[in-house]
């Protein structure tokens, strides 16, 4: 990359990554365009508070006037939580936006890729991208999952959303090359709910037991696929799931109806 196209880290970020303490990324499209205003400035500090309360350095990533930023000061996280103008970049879309002076919150896509080349390892997000359900009709599956093929970063998360196809998502996963792991757990995370009822192969349960897999990967040197901390929402805190399951199969019911599935796809990208 030029001058003008590298990451800009934050001295805080760069000054962690020198002395090699723990640095976690943190996506920016949840603070402009998941939540809504004040909750969504709010959310961004609580995350970056969390972070630091378990001895890790937050770096929450977004391009602004064209240059990508690997950690947002206050008044940049002010900026992305209320500036209209503020796009949504996958990584396709860094380049133009670069190009053009724009600026732009990071999808998981845009967030890993970003992470990786500024040589951060952990990026912690709510939920991936994965297979859209009726998927032998429209071909449609998030830019996540092809990203996380030929990225190497450990990216922990609380599953894939709530409207994709979870079983059609892990396959595509393990066609990919794409390793996942259910910290403590055996099942793969349903995001608002602890489990998807869908099985996964390998089960963490510390750390220290992650930090093993990624050294291993490492040791391979394999192909620069990512690795998927699935970590669960606690069953206490999970949402009711005879609820979620009605609420979502009524929206999905209302949007055949309305013919809006395009539209329903399209928001499982964030």
């Amino acid at each position: 990359m030029s001058d003008t196209a590298a990451p800009q880290m934050s001295g805080e970020v760069r000054e962690a990554l020198e002395q090699r303490r723990p640095v976690v990324a943190l996506e920016s499209t949840i603070i402009a365009h998941g939540l809504p205003r004040p909750r969504n400035l709010r959310v961004a500090e609580e995350l970056e508070e969390v972070v630091r309360t378990e001895g890790a350095v937050p770096a929450t990533i977004a391009v602004l006037d064209g240059r990508a930023h690997i950690g947002l000061d206050k008044a940049q996280l002010d900026r992305v939580a209320n500036d209209d103008s503020v796009r949504k970049l996958g990584h396709r879309d860094l380049a133009p936006a670069l190009a053009a002076g724009a600026s732009g919150a990071t999808t998981v896509s845009a967030t890993a890729f970003l992470a990786a080349r500024a040589g951060l390892r952990v990026f912690a997000t709510g939920g991936l991208g994965g297979v859209h359900r009726e998927w032998t009709e429209t071909q449609d599956e998030s830019a996540d999952l092809g990203l996380l093929a030929r990225t190497r970063i450990t990216v922990v998360c609380a599953g894939v959303k709530s409207i994709l196809d979870v079983p059609a998502t892990l396959q595509r996963l393990e066609t990919l090359g794409v390793g996942v792991l259910g910290y403590g757990t055996g099942n793969f995370p349903g995001f608002y709910l602890s489990s998807s009822g869908e099985p996964v192969d390998w089960t963490v349960r510390t750390p220290d037991e992650v930090a093993a897999v990624m050294r291993a990967q490492d040791a391979l040197a394999g192909p620069e696929a990512a690795l998927i901390v699935a970590n669960p929402v606690p069953e206490a805190e999970q949402l009711d799931p005879a609820l979620h399951d009605r609420v979502l199969a009524e929206a999905l019911e209302e949007c055949g109806r309305r013919g809006r599935a395009g539209g329903l796809r399209r928001s499982g990208r964030r």
